[in-house]
């Protein structure tokens, strides 16, 4: 009888860490599409200065939304340097920035030599590339974070999770259409 005993109790300290294991898996992925969304937003903060200031040249008079691009650019690499930011925060500077870098492509219509210039042609291919490759990672990093939720809040996984302070993760949410 003791032998099955053993035996039980060995199968179910096996499928604890079993549970154990896939969680830290699925928490990994989490962190790390978090991470290819940070880089790709770096990116894009980083290729902001130089549509700013290639448009400076050409619409002078359209200082406050370079301001506010600039702006809020600031705002965004503020939030990226911290390793968990506020989602929510981070979610509403990137609308913004996306809403704001659509102003600025749209006045760039206005400028036919700008709009020719070979340059600014190749930052708004990069640029469209970044959003893409954003879209991309935001998705791939809710699907994670579906995942892991999925994983913290089923049972028996809500017990492991619960005694080793798994948290459940926001969704990265870009509303655009508002």
């Amino acid at each position: 009888m003791s032998f099955y005993i053993s035996v039980f109790i060995f199968v179910v300290i096996i499928w604890l860490i079993r549970i154990y294991n896939h969680l830290v898996n699925l928490k990994n992925q989490v962190d790390a599409a978090w991470s290819d969304i940070s880089v790709q937003l770096k990116r894009r903060h980083d290729l902001i200065p130089k549509l700013v200031d290639m448009v400076k040249q050409y619409a002078r008079y359209e200082q406050n939304l370079l301001k506010r691009i600039t702006t809020l650019r600031s705002e965004g690499k503020k939030l990226e340097q911290l390793h968990r930011p506020d989602l929510d925060k981070s979610s509403e500077i990137e609308f913004h920035i996306t809403k704001q870098l659509g102003r600025l492509i749209i006045i760039a219509e206005d400028y036919p030599d700008l709009k020719a210039s070979q340059h600014f042609i190749a930052l708004q291919k990069e640029l469209s590339a970044i959003e893409n490759t954003i879209q991309h990672a935001r998705r791939f990093y809710n699907g994670a974070v579906r995942l892991l939720n999925t994983r913290i809040e089923s049972f028996p996984d809500i017990f492991i999770a619960h005694i080793f302070n798994f948290q459940p993760r926001q969704y990265f949410q870009l509303d655009l259409s508002q």
